[in-house]
């Protein structure tokens, strides 16, 4: 079941060398504070992103910094070949991060946008995974971490893309999870609510391209999603900062007992509550309302 209290205390056992770890989508938002905080906590952290000024502004903090971009499967390779060329073979930890959202009902999506999105947000994250998990069988420990969202367990409307995503990493995950017992190698998602991001300004890049909105049935709908989008996302006062998956994230790579699932922000929490305890046509129409 999805664990939601109070993070507990964790371990931080003595190191020779300093733990290392992968950080993808480490130009702005979550991914950017998880790199900036994880070095400041004492870790190696080896972080990509795509621009050259967003690798030049990680490097200028002190932090190694590397191309990629889920969609090249070149890229994935690189990194890989470059990250253990630099840690002598050894990686303790992968924070798989970097993703976009794009909006739009189902019915109006094409499908090369819906491949754009899996390749970005599922495919990327399996080929990097997989390329990870025989270093960590090796050396007999290691952390896998996914950031998933919310919308991986409680899809609203108009987020179909990203909502198949983020539901098709939950269930790819969760069995490595369990293939991976005894290992030595712990899976964890963290499945965060409203957090302050460039992801939503970022989906008006995406749904622009993608949708034509003018002409579908569902265009006064998305008068109010472009209106959203463009104020940069929700406004709730519900919204925390990116601080919040730190903590889910700091727990899952020290804790003995990393915990499978991290449900983060309130409204993430009820969403998940109302899984729990309302009837499925109910529950959708709670749903449709936060669309």
């Amino acid at each position: 079941m999805w664990q939601m209290a109070t993070l507990a205390q964790t371990t931080t056992p003595p190191a020779k060398e300093l733990r290392t770890i992968i950080v993808t989508g480490a130009s702005s938002g979550i991914g950017a504070h998880c790199a900036r905080a994880l070095k400041a906590d004492g870790w190696r952290v080896l972080a990509t992103a795509r621009k050259p000024e967003d690798i030049a502004s990680l490097e200028a903090d002190g932090i190694e910094a590397f191309y990629l971009d889920y969609r090249e499967p070149d890229s994935i390779e690189a990194l890989v070949g470059s990250v253990l060329e630099r840690t002598g073979g050894r990686l303790d930890a992968l924070f798989n991060n970097g993703a976009h959202a794009q909006p739009g009902a189902v019915e109006d999506l094409p499908v090369a946008a819906l491949r754009e999105q899996f390749e970005a947000n599922f495919f990327g994250w399996h080929d990097l995974t997989r390329r990870i998990v025989p270093v960590m069988r090796r050396q007999g420990h290691g952390r896998l971490v996914h950031c998933s969202s919310i919308l991986g367990l409680a899809p609203v409307p108009f987020r179909g893309a990203y909502s198949a995503s983020k539901h098709a990493l939950e269930g790819l995950m969760l069995c490595m999870q369990q293939e991976l017992r005894g290992s030595g190698i712990h899976v964890s998602l963290i499945e965060p609510g409203p957090v302050t991001s460039k992801i939503a300004s970022n989906g008006l890049f995406w749904f622009l391209k993608n949708i034509d909105h003018e002409n579908s049935v569902h265009h006064l709908a998305y008068a109010t999603q472009l209106a959203r989008l463009r104020a940069g996302g929700s406004s709730s006062r519900l919204k925390k900062g990116p601080e919040v998956v730190y903590a889910a994230l700091r727990h899952a790579l020290l804790s003995r007992r990393p915990r499978p699932h991290y449900v983060v922000t309130v409204p993430a929490r009820i969403g998940v509550m109302l899984k729990r305890i309302l009837p499925a046509s109910m529950l959708y129409r709670v749903l449709a309302r936060r669309a």
